[in-house]
């Protein structure tokens, strides 16, 4: 164990024997955090998967340096089909410690894999998509999707436990019973999973009751003896006087009748039963065929609308950006502002609310280079007056908390200076706060990957990760 003061290792005593600093609370806190950590590690091992993250969740908030619990905790996650969450660990992990770190190779094996990594996007889309149809209602799409979810990764516990819930809502309890095995083998002490099992079992448990008596049997009539010979019923008096003749073959012929009804009505139903059984399964197998193609084609259906939607905000869009020529309006945008530079002596936020209208992007193909050179020549004179008065703005709106309002002033600002990472970093925050996690996230991993190794990549990967974490 090493000092946090001034890194050298430490002794059996309370203080560092290096530097002089009180370490007791420290030795503490490092052994509780290396308890937790062994306790998860043992859960893990059999794979009491929920637990083993409750108690490396509990290792890493007392030491978030803790390399082993970050990795391990990275493993059960994969282990869970999250791979998203896996691979936020062990990048964390490996910011952490870069040399000597096996979350290299963990990180390693997912993206050298291309087709892994395609496999892990197409989960992660459809198990998305399947949220959708449940808000929407269409179960039996969700179901569909599951299935193709847990065909490319059959450990993703969450998928398990949505498409039992979706049999349990449907009534269908066998099929969701085999679903919840399947989590309960994966993670053996979930417990959502034991929840669901409890109420699948309270359902398909046989119903007791008590079965009446069929009431007692008539007694055969003190004046008779009846008895069975083979098929035939025999009844004879006990006091009667033998008869022969007519009286025998009336006999004889009762026994046979009493023989074909007792055929008639005991043979008879079970293959009528049968019959009704295979009929049954016929229609059942019909049905489920049907419900699929039906599936299918709502699916289908579905995706058209989407489609002719796309299509119709995208004709919505050329309208916008086409005139009689293809750019007049952009034109008159760049000439307005070009316009407002001179009258104005400058003003940088009255041209740029002209140069915002310019899509330069959506032009590139079309535009002429005269075009392209006067809107470079624009962005370059007004770009670092404006940059820097936006940002100045935007900033002051942080401090004071007004996240909504200094949104648009420190987007402006990065627009024009990319160089400046503060701006982009606030940016970042300011959609945290205002509820926009996507752009957010998307803001964080922009400051990681062009600003390496200062503190707000730093700060950046801990919200990434506290993020991730939430969702």
């Amino acid at each position: 164990m090493l000092c946090y003061n001034c890194g050298r290792s430490l002794s059996e005593h309370d203080f560092c024997t290096s530097c002089g600093a009180d370490v007791s609370i420290y030795k503490k806190i490092m052994h509780l955090s290396n308890r937790f950590y062994n306790d998860g590690l043992e859960k893990a091992q059999v794979r009491d998967l929920t637990g083993a993250i409750n108690s490396l969740r509990q290792s890493l908030k007392l030491n978030k340096n803790n390399i082993k619990a970050r990795n391990l905790l990275g493993l059960v996650y994969f282990e869970m089909g999250e791979v998203v969450a896996a691979l936020s660990e062990w990048v964390i992990s490996k910011n952490i410690r870069p040399k000597k770190n096996i979350a290299d190779m963990y990180i390693n094996m997912i993206q050298t894999n291309q087709s892994r990594l395609d496999s892990i996007n197409q989960t992660i889309k459809k198990y998305n998509q399947a949220l959708t149809y449940c808000r929407q209602d269409s179960q039996d799409l969700a179901v569909i999707q599951l299935k193709k979810v847990l065909s490319l990764n059959p450990k993703f516990v969450r998928a398990h436990q949505l498409l039992a819930l979706l049999y349990i809502e449907a009534g269908e309890w066998e099929k969701a019973r085999k679903e919840l095995y399947k989590c309960g083998r994966i993670d053996s002490n979930n417990t959502t999973t034991r929840r669901y099992l409890k109420e699948v079992e309270r359902m398909l448990a046989p119903e007791e009751g008590s079965a009446k008596g069929a009431g007692k049997k008539r007694g055969v009539a003190t004046d008779a003896i009846k008895y069975q010979s083979g098929n035939e019923t025999i009844i004879q008096p006990v006091n009667g006087k033998e008869r022969k003749g007519i009286s025998v073959l009336v006999n004889m012929a009762i026994g046979i009748v009493i023989g074909l009804a007792a055929a008639w009505f005991l043979i008879l139903p079970a293959r009528i039963q049968m019959a009704q059984v295979a009929m049954d399964e016929e229609l059942r197998t019909i049905g489920d065929q049907s419900d699929a193609k039906t599936a299918t084609i709502d699916e289908m259906e579905q995706q058209l609308k989407r489609l002719k939607e796309e299509n119709a905000k995208l004709e919505t869009q050329l309208e916008d950006y086409v005139g009689t020529d293809g750019t007049i309006q952009a034109s008159d945008q760049l000439i307005a502002a070009a316009n407002e530079y001179l009258a104005s002596e400058g003003d940088a936020f009255k041209v740029s609310e002209y140069l915002d209208g310019v899509n330069i992007e959506e032009l590139a193909d079309t535009a002429s280079e005269a075009f392209i050179a006067l809107y470079d020549t624009l962005t370059a004179m007004i770009g670092p007056e404006l940059a820097q008065t936006a940002y100045d703005e935007g900033y002051r709106s942080y401090k004071e908390g007004e996240f909504a309002e200094a949104l648009p002033n420190l987007a402006k600002a990065y627009q024009y200076d990319e160089t400046n990472g503060d701006a982009l970093f606030y940016l970042a925050n300011c959609y945290k706060e205002t509820g926009n996690l996507e752009r957010a996230k998307e803001a964080y991993a922009q400051v990681i990957e062009l600003f390496p190794g200062t503190l707000k990549a730093s700060n950046s990967q801990t919200y990434l990760a506290e993020l991730n974490d939430g969702n």
